[in-house]
């Protein structure tokens, strides 16, 4: 089944053409980092403005790369898949409206995806043999939650972000640095020559429940810097890299710790921020420590991207078929994670 996906849930414009969910036959993204860059973070009405500017452009491209145009689209494509939510109103407006258009006028069936699934469901694109039930961890820049994946497409979430989602917190961490947008790789960069154990931040809600929390780890930053001069760039990669571990030793520690309760062997990233390095170190040597499979998606398919969202449009059809009513396929800023 070859399906055309559209994502556009945030700040990445992006189109693919995905056959059987792990075949990605084009792949584009016009990302708006350099428009948001200015801001220290994404700025709802010029991402929106932003989409409407690249939506064509990277449909036209995607066909392109696969082989595909108008004329041939009705043999070629059997349906088209969008982010119906969660994301920023006027993103996800533009991007259910170019699906919506082109579904109409070539009568082919739209599968709405939501984004989270996306990232629960992109390490399929290269590890097709692993079946749930498994342990899912998202991190990224909206957020950061513990998921059980009993079957594809039922759901017990155990965690979720009160605040801050670990994505964001590098990105406010960075700001309060002086450091460039967006903050998680380069604060991944720079933590690589400092020393972790030069700050001991605490490690929020480490014991409590399933929940995150990292609005007062950024706070614990700023008052260190308030206290504390900067004295040299050898300084700053001490204090990047002692805020990264105490980010990602919560996350590790929470998501091992249900792995253990819940007694599951597998646990699945997904996510932009499962791209740091640190993240991707700990879960693996941590995963052979305590006999766990640890798959995270290729860097490709970590941050926001339509590959993945026509992977999980794949893996949802075979199990819901092709057909949905009208408000499933509105656009939701606030959609949860439903079962199917």
């Amino acid at each position: 089944m070859d399906i055309l996906a559209i994502e556009t849930s945030c700040d990445e414009t992006s189109a693919a053409v995905v056959s059987n969910g792990t075949n990605i036959k084009s792949m584009i993204v016009s990302s708006q980092i350099k428009i948001h860059s200015k801001f220290s973070g994404v700025v709802p009405e010029l991402a929106s403005r932003s989409h409407m500017e690249n939506i064509n452009f990277v449909i036209h491209q995607s066909l392109s790369e696969a082989n595909i145009d108008f004329n041939n689209f009705s043999k070629k494509i059997d349906a088209v898949a969008f982010t119906s939510g969660p994301g920023l109103a006027g993103a996800l407006l533009i991007g259910t409206i170019a699906s919506k258009a082109i579904a109409s006028v070539y009568k082919k069936p739209l599968i709405p995806v939501n984004h989270l699934e996306g990232h629960l469901y992109s390490y399929y694109i290269n590890n097709s043999s692993i079946y749930p039930p498994f342990l899912g961890v998202i991190i990224s820049g909206g957020h950061t939650e513990i998921i059980i994946v009993e079957k594809f497409g039922k759901y017990k979430t155990l965690g979720i972000t009160r605040d801050d989602a670990a994505g964001e917190a590098f990105d406010k961490a960075a700001k309060i640095l002086g450091l460039s947008y967006p903050g998680g790789p380069i604060i991944d960069e720079m933590s690589k020559n400092g020393d972790p154990t030069l700050i001991q931040f605490t490690r929020p809600l480490l014991k409590n429940g399933w929940d995150f929390s990292f609005s007062g780890l950024k706070t614990a930053l700023l008052n260190y810097v308030k206290t504390n001069q900067i004295k040299s760039k050898k300084h700053l990669s001490d204090i990047c890299a002692s805020f990264r571990q105490a980010i990602v030793e919560t996350i590790v520690f929470k998501a091992f710790k249900a792995a253990k309760v819940f007694n599951l062997k597998n646990i699945v990233l997904g996510g932009g921020v499962s791209a740091n390095s640190l993240i991707r170190k700990m879960f693996i040597n941590n995963g052979n420590k305590y006999e766990v499979n640890i798959f995270i998606p290729a860097l490709i398919h970590c941050t926001d991207n339509a590959a993945i969202i026509g992977c999980a449009a794949y893996l949802k059809q075979k199990k819901c078929g092709l057909n949905y009513n009208s408000l499933q396929l509105k656009s939701d800023p606030s959609l949860t994670l439903y079962n199917w």
